[in-house]
C-alpha cells in the first residue's frame, strides 16, 4: 500500500476544513498557538515513517499523556487499579463535577481528567513523590518513542495551574470522598506536568507501537505489559478516548485512540502501525477538527479498521 500517496490525498482534502476548528482559549498558554496547522505521522513495526505536514513541529500532548500514565499505573496496580477509577464512558463532558458527586468520588474512566488526576495520585503513591513519579512517567514516554529529548513545558504546566480551578475542584472532591492520597496540589501539579509534555507526530506516533502489539515494542522488543493489559487499554481508548464524542470516533474512524486539547490523537491499528496526528483546532467536544476527520479519511482509504 502507498501510505504517502494516501497521506498526501489527505492532506489536500482536509486544507479547507483548517479555518474551521478553535484552539483551547481556555489554557492561556495554548490559546497563541496557530489553528491553520496540520501534520500526520504513521509508524511501522519495522521503524519506517511516512509524514505530512509540520510533523517535526513540538505540541502540547496534553491529555494523550493519560495513556500513558494509565498505562503505568495498571502495570503496577493491575485489576486493583479498578477499585479507584472505573473504564466505563462517561457521555459527560471531560472536567464534569456532577457525575463525580453523585458516583461518591469514583471516577468513571482513566481519560476524564478526574480519572487521569486519579490515576496520577496512585503513580505518586506508588513513586513514594511527586518528583520520583514524573520523573518516571517522562522516562517511559522517552523509552516508548525512543526520543530522549523529549521534557515538559513548565509555561504551558503554569498557566493550567494558574488557572485550573476546575481540576482543583475534581482534586478536592475525590479527596472528600477518602479517594485521593497524597496532597492536592502535588497531584494536580505533576497531572499538569505530564499534560504539557511536548511531542511531535513522528516521536508519538512511534510511542504507540507498543499497544499495537500486545504491550511490546516491535523495534527494541522490549516488554512493557502483558498483552491483556494491553487489550484493556486499547478498549478504553476506544470507548472513552475521546470524551463524550468517543462513540463518535469509534463509529466514524473505527480505532481505538486518545485525543487531546493541543490538537493531537493517537490512533494504534493492531499489529499493523502507531498513527498520530495533530492540527490545533478544536471541535466543539474538544478534539481536533481536522485530525478527526483525516483519521476517517485514512481508515476509508486503507480499509485499515479494527471493525
Amino acid at each position: 500500500m502507498d501510505y504517502q500517496s494516501i497521506l498526501a490525498e489527505i492532506e489536500q482534502e482536509v486544507f479547507p476544513l483548517l479555518e474551521r476548528g478553535k484552539v483551547a482559549n481556555y489554557i492561556p498558554a495554548l490559546a497563541e498557538v496557530n489553528p491553520k496547522q496540520f501534520a500526520m505521522t504513521i509508524t511501522l513495526f519495522d521503524g519506517t515513517q511516512y509524514s505530512v505536514g509540520q510533523a517535526d513541529a513540538l505540541f502540547s500532548i496534553q491529555s494523550i499523556s493519560k495513556v500513558f500514565t494509565f498505562t503505568l499505573a495498571l502495570k503496577f496496580y493491575g485489576t486493583e487499579l479498578y477499585k479507584r477509577v472505573g473504564h466505563e464512558p462517561s457521555g459527560n463532558p471531560f472536567n464534569s463535577l456532577v457525575q463525580l458527586e453523585y458516583e461518591k468520588g469514583k471516577p468513571r474512566n482513566p481519560f476524564i481528567n478526574a480519572g487521569a488526576i486519579n490515576v496520577t495520585d496512585a503513580l505518586i503513591s506508588h513513586y513514594g513523590s511527586a518528583q520520583v513519579a514524573y520523573k518516571e512517567v517522562l522516562e517511559f514516554i522517552r523509552a516508548i518513542s525512543d526520543e530522549k529529548s523529549i521534557t515538559s513545558n513548565d509555561v504551558v504546566s503554569a498557566s493550567e495551574m494558574e488557572h485550573g480551578f476546575r481540576n482543583l475542584a475534581l482534586a478536592n472532591l475525590m479527596k472528600s470522598f477518602n479517594n485521593l492520597d497524597n496532597r492536592v496540589a502535588d497531584v494536580v501539579g505533576t497531572y499538569f506536568k505530564h499534560c504539557a509534555v511536548e511531542m511531535n507526530t513522528k516521536t508519538l506516533s512511534r510511542a504507540m507501537l507498543y499497544l499495537a502489539n500486545d504491550g511490546v515494542d516491535p523495534i527494541s522488543g522490549q516488554i512493557y505489559i502483558t498483552a491483556s493489559q494491553s487489550k484493556r487499554i486499547n478498549a478504553v481508548m476506544l470507548t472513552c478516548g475521546h470524551y463524550d464524542a468517543s462513540g463518535d470516533f469509534a463509529f466514524n474512524v473505527g480505532l481505538p485512540g486518545k485525543s487531546g486539547v493541543g490538537g493531537g490523537i493517537v490512533a494504534v491499528i493492531p499489529e499493523k502501525m502507531g498513527i498520530c496526528v495533530w492540527s490545533p483546532g478544536l471541535n466543539e467536544n474538544g478534539n481536533s477538527l481536522v485530525g478527526t476527520k483525516a483519521l476517517e479519511l485514512f481508515t476509508t482509504k486503507t480499509g485499515l479498521s479494527i471493525f
